[in-house]
């Protein structure tokens, strides 16, 4: 089993910036791609971005430009930089990871509300 555990959430004025943590823990397992995905009330969930072991990253439409996702592989840790938030960023964001051999794990997400 693979837990994941997400921090960083809150409320942030428009044009602001929050930094979102994920950090993986449980059986030895080995992760190919981590990344965030956001889901905002009657919306479907998104992606916002993934980066592989080897950091190679995909960003959502929305978001290039504006977020970094970064990640330590020795610590099975992905960050989120989001800058320049507007109110259309508010949404619960996922972390989730993809462990070799095994499947794809979610976090239990985290809420991320930017005022106007």
């Amino acid at each position: 089993q693979v837990q994941l555990v997400e921090s960083g959430g809150g409320l942030v004025q428009a044009g602001g910036s929050l930094r979102l943590s994920c950090t993986a823990s449980g059986s030895p397992f080995r992760i190919n791609v981590m990344g965030w995905y956001r889901q905002a009330p009657g919306k479907q969930r998104e992606l916002v971005a993934t980066i592989t072991r080897y950091r190679s990253t995909n960003y959502g439409d929305s978001v290039k430009g504006r977020f970094a996702i970064s990640r330590d592989n020795a610590k099975n840790t992905v960050l989120l930089q989001m800058n320049s938030l507007k109110p259309e960023d508010t949404a619960v964001y996922y972390c989730n990871a993809e462990v070799v051999e095994v499947g794809a794990y979610w976090g239990q997400g985290t809420q991320v509300t930017v005022s106007s």
